[in-house]
């Protein structure tokens, strides 16, 4: 993802700019010359020779930024605002070195600064837009790309981070929206299709969303995932049958694709074919340790072999992973039950109550939110 925002980046600003103030001539006429490395030496001179030179140490990492000497500019940048923290262009300058970096935390308090002082600079805050995107601040990230992918609506990769960052941020409306576009510019995308997917399921509207599932199904019957996150879409709908060809299909791409195992062992185990299932749900874990899904079922079908001890184990991770969810307590309380442990099964249902109590108050009427990778932690 990161190489992806740089190129975006580079759709969006031009080179570093040159950082104005009154510098020896001798530097200067290097620098105009386009002399990097001649520049940069006499700039390092300077400053050995007057380390109080703000003005130096902001040339010096303008000519240590055109050589792509990145974390050597924003040293110098950084040194130049300790020393005049109002010095005209180098929070923006250090706010880019940090973005070519990737460190894009850091890049966003720069560029922060930079539109306190200035809020119409448009430069700046598509790039802490992207610096958000960067640093996983989906939220934020949508904020400032917005106004930004407006302004430019045939920038693509620029919509996309945009629907992106909505998406992940549970903005389902503002998501959809984009992808609309999207798929107005390109209509044969299937990972457009697939992310417009998400976005109507997070709506709860779901049958729209297998049908996005769909068509991208039809453009790209080989995209990685695709065969799962329908299939998913049909196991959530409780279309069991039609999930269980998708899960097939995508293993039959990817034969050690836990989630398509997972669910597929799932499928098993609610049409009562436990010896079907176990074998599923346990190559998944092999691959992938923190599927909840198979710690409940196998939780459950362990209980019912009597292998009382791997039960236990298998449904206590169920719940470090989720706890509030009451599947796995509700087990529980059962094991402790056939196994003579009535103080321990009590507290067991108890908790099943609360939690469905807490549930019944806070989920009522809310649609329901994938997480980043559509994908229900069940």
């Amino acid at each position: 993802m990161k190489h992806r925002i740089l190129q975006v980046a580079a759709l969006v600003c031009s080179a570093f700019a040159v950082v104005q103030g009154q510098t020896p001539s001798e530097a200067l006429a290097l620098q105009q010359q386009g002399k990097w490395p001649e520049a940069a030496q006499a700039w390092k001179a300077i400053t050995e020779r007057d380390p109080n030179d703000a003005a130096a140490f902001a040339s010096l990492g303008v000519v240590l930024a055109k050589q792509e000497k990145y974390p050597e500019a924003a040293a110098a940048y950084r040194q130049a605002l300790k020393l005049n923290p109002k010095l005209p262009g180098v929070e923006m300058n250090l706010g880019l070195a940090e973005f070519k970096q990737g460190h894009f935390s850091s890049a966003a308090a720069a560029l922060r600064h930079v539109l306190a002082a200035d809020s119409q600079n448009t430069q700046a805050r598509t790039l802490l837009g992207m610096s958000y995107y960067g640093a996983k601040k989906f939220d934020l990230a949508s904020e400032y790309l917005e106004p930004a992918a407006k302004a430019d609506p045939a920038n693509a990769e620029l919509h996309q981070m945009l629907a992106q960052s909505c998406l992940w941020a549970k903005k389902f409306d503002c998501a959809r929206e984009e992808f609309r576009h999207m798929l107005e510019q390109n209509p044969e995308s299937a990972p457009t299709h697939v992310l417009m997917g998400e976005a109507l399921d997070g709506l709860g509207r779901t049958p729209e969303a297998i049908a996005e599932f769909q068509a991208a199904e039809k453009t790209s019957p080989n995209e990685p995932n695709l065969h799962f996150g329908l299939g998913y879409l049909y196991w959530k709908s409780q279309q069991y049958e039609q999930a269980k060809s998708e899960f097939e299909q995508e293993l039959a791409l990817d034969p050690n694709h836990a989630q398509s195992l997972a669910y597929l062992g799932d499928i098993e185990w609610k049409n009562d074919h436990p010896d079907a299932a176990q074998p599923l749900l346990e190559r998944a874990l092999k691959t992938k340790k923190d599927l909840r899904i198979v710690y409940v079922d196998l939780g459950g079908i362990y209980l019912q072999q009597k292998r009382y001890k791997d039960a236990e184990s298998a449904l206590q991770q169920a719940i470090v992973l989720e706890p509030t969810k009451p599947d796995a307590h509700y087990q529980l309380a059962q094991l402790y039950r056939l196994t003579g442990r009535k103080a321990e099964a009590g507290k067991e249902l108890e908790k099943v109550r609360e939690l469905r109590q807490k549930a019944d108050q806070t989920d009522a009427g809310k649609p329901y939110a994938p997480d980043s990778n559509g994908v229900e932690n069940k």
